[in-house]
C-alpha cells in the first residue's frame, strides 16, 4: 500500500512539474514571440487603382465586421456566455466568407471597412479570408492592418491556438498612403502577450483640384475591458479626427466601436440582463462639433453570441448598435443604413452609407 502512494506522489509530482515546465516555456515564447508594432507603420498598397475623387462626388462606403467567417447565426461564443470556443466547421468558414463577399459585391460600395479578417488562425482552420475577398473584389485596392497577432492563446479548454487576424480596407479610388496607427493597450503583462493590439488604419485620398484630403479611418476598438481601453482608444481617435478636420480635410471613420454614440436611442435595444455583455458609449459632446455620428436605429447591428440565434425567437435576444460612421461638416450625408441579413453569416450586419463631398 505504501509503495502504492509513493508511485502515485511520484506521478503528480511528476505531472505536475511537466504542466509547470510547459506554462514557463510558453510564457517564454509568448514573450519572445510577442507582436510589438511601432507607433505608426506604413502599409502596402495593393492592386492601386488609378481613380480620384472629385469635389461634388458621390461616394458610398460599408462597415461590416464579418466575425472571421465563424460567427453565423448558428454559432455561440465563450467570451460572451455561450459554450463553444472552436465555432464554425472549415466548410461553415468557407460558405459564411463566400456568402459575404457576394453580399458585398451586390451592395456594390466604393469604399468598404471589414474587421475581424483571418489570414491565418486556428479558429478559421487557417483560411486566408484576406487574399480570398480581395479575389472577389478585383477591382479595388486593399490594405490590411493586424488587429490580432500571437501564434497562440493558451485558453480556455481547448485553447484558441494561433491567431492572426486584422482591419480590411477596399476602395474604387486610389490611396496616397496608408498607415497602421498603433492604439493604448489596456491589459498589462503576461495577459497582454497574446492579447489584441488594436489599431486604426488612417488612409489618404487626394481630391482633384483641391489642396485638401480624405482621410479614412477603419477601426476595431476595445471590446473585453472594463471601460478603460474603450476611452483611452477613443480619446486617441478623437484627436486624429479633429485635427485632421481642422486642417480642412475631409474625414470618415467606420468600424465597430464596441460603443453606442450618446446621440442614438438606447431604449431600443436595452441590455436585457445584467450578465450579458453591454456596450460602451461616446458621448458626441467630447467632440468637436464640426464630426458627426450616425448609427442606424431601425435595425441592430450586432447580436450577442452568449448562444445561437437560429434556436431562440429573435424577438427576446440581445441585440446591439456598436457599428457607425463618424463623418466631418463638409461631407453631406445623404443616406445611412444597416442592412438586416438577420445575422447569417457572421454576429454582425453591414452599415451602409452615402455621402457627398462638398
Amino acid at each position: 500500500m505504501k509503495s502504492q502512494i509513493k508511485i502515485l506522489i511520484k506521478a503528480m509530482l511528476g505531472l505536475f512539474i511537466s504542466v509547470v515546465l510547459v506554462g514557463i516555456y510558453l510564457i517564454f515564447s509568448l514573450t519572445i514571440t510577442e507582436y510589438k508594432p511601432e507607433e505608426k507603420e506604413k502599409i502596402e498598397i495593393k492592386n492601386i487603382s488609378g481613380k480620384s475623387i472629385e469635389k461634388g462626388q458621390k461616394i458610398s462606403l460599408l462597415t461590416w465586421n464579418v466575425g472571421y467567417g465563424a460567427l453565423g447565426d448558428y454559432a455561440d461564443f465563450f467570451m460572451d456566455g455561450g459554450t463553444k470556443v472552436t465555432t464554425s466547421t472549415e466548410a461553415q468558414v468557407n460558405q459564411n466568407i463566400k456568402k459575404i463577399a457576394s453580399d458585398i459585391g451586390k451592395m456594390n460600395p466604393d469604399i468598404i471597412f471589414l474587421q475581424e479578417v483571418d489570414v491565418k488562425s486556428k479558429r478559421s482552420y487557417g483560411i486566408d479570408e484576406r487574399a480570398y475577398l480581395s479575389s472577389r473584389l478585383p477591382e479595388m485596392e486593399h490594405t490590411f492592418a493586424y488587429n490580432f497577432k500571437t501564434m497562440y492563446v493558451p485558453y480556455p479548454v481547448p485553447a484558441i491556438g494561433e491567431v492572426g487576424s486584422g482591419i480590411l480596407t477596399f476602395s474604387k479610388y486610389h490611396t496616397i498612403a496608408s498607415t497602421r496607427v498603433k492604439l493604448p493597450c489596456p491589459f498589462t503583462y503576461p495577459t497582454r502577450i497574446a492579447n489584441l493590439k488594436r489599431c486604426l488604419m488612417v488612409n489618404r485620398m487626394k481630391i482633384k483640384g483641391s489642396n485638401k484630403e480624405l482621410v479614412l479611418v477603419n477601426l476595431h476598438l476595445e471590446a473585453y475591458d472594463s471601460g478603460e481601453g474603450k476611452a483611452v482608444q477613443t480619446k486617441m481617435l478623437k484627436e486624429i479626427l479633429e485635427k485632421e478636420e481642422s486642417a480642412g480635410n475631409y474625414v470618415i471613420a467606420g468600424g465597430d466601436f464596441n460603443q453606442t454614440f450618446s446621440n442614438v436611442d438606447h431604449s431600443v435595444y436595452p441590455v436585457i440582463s445584467k450578465d450579458m455583455w453591454k456596450a460602451g458609449k461616446i458621448e458626441i459632446a467630447d467632440f468637436s462639433d464640426a464630426l458627426s455620428f450616425y448609427m442606424d436605429t431601425k435595425v441592430p447591428s450586432c447580436r450577442s453570441l452568449d448562444r445561437p440565434l437560429q434556436k431562440n425567437e429573435t424577438s427576446k435576444f440581445q441585440y446591439y448598435m456598436i457599428d457607425g460612421f463618424i463623418v466631418s461638416s463638409n461631407l453631406k450625408m445623404n443616406k445611412v443604413e444597416t442592412k438586416d441579413f438577420q445575422f447569417k453569416n457572421t454576429d454582425h450586419n453591414p452599415v451602409y452609407m452615402e455621402v457627398t463631398l462638398h
